[in-house]
């Protein structure tokens, strides 16, 4: 494991930016210790430095992951969140966007949020805005990218799409070998 270089943090926080904003502050000065992001095998963990401590006695290629993992880097360098950053990005998103309980299970088969599923969606935000989308109980179900502003859903017509769907907690049952 080895630190982001500058480019790879840069690019990281600018996606993380788009969910939660200047929160990015809040998940690495924790009021439980210092958390820090590592690469390895072009994933990105979330860790904290006790831990990353302990994991510097397992040799680099015994080692399969510690910590959360919160993405990866692609071939062309872009960073691509996985699902198991939502516990963290949850808490602290700008943006958010409830489906109702009709939309859920068409949500968490990783189709896109219909105007007719929109329960509520946080005031102000824009278009391809990253929103974390909720269910009616308040249940973080996965993100995505608003396609409209708030505005523009008020008057589009029930088939538009609201939210283009990026992650949801049903990869963990579709895609749990690609998870790690």
């Amino acid at each position: 494991m080895r630190p982001l270089t500058d480019d790879e943090t840069k690019t990281m926080f600018e996606k993380l930016s788009k969910y939660i904003g200047e929160n990015i502050k809040h998940l690495v000065d924790r009021p439980d210790g210092t958390y820090c992001f590592r690469l390895h095998n072009d994933r990105v963990y979330y860790i904290s430095e006790t831990i990353l401590k302990l994991a510097t006695n397992i040799s680099r290629d015994k080692l399969v992951s510690v910590g959360t993992c919160f993405g990866k880097f692609t071939k062309t360098i872009k960073f691509r969140l996985h699902i198991t950053a939502l516990d963290f990005l949850a808490p602290y998103a700008k943006f958010k966007v409830w489906v109702k309980p009709g939309q859920e299970q068409s949500f968490l088969y990783g189709n896109h949020v219909l105007k007719s599923g929109l329960g509520r969606i946080t005031e102000n935000t824009n278009q391809y805005q990253g929103v974390v989308v909720y269910s009616m109980a308040d249940v973080p179900l996965g993100f995505g990218v608003a396609a409209k502003s708030t505005q523009e859903c008020r008057r589009v017509d029930p088939l538009s799409i609201v939210v283009f769907h990026q992650a949801d907690i049903g990869e963990f049952i579709r895609s749990e070998d690609t998870l790690t």
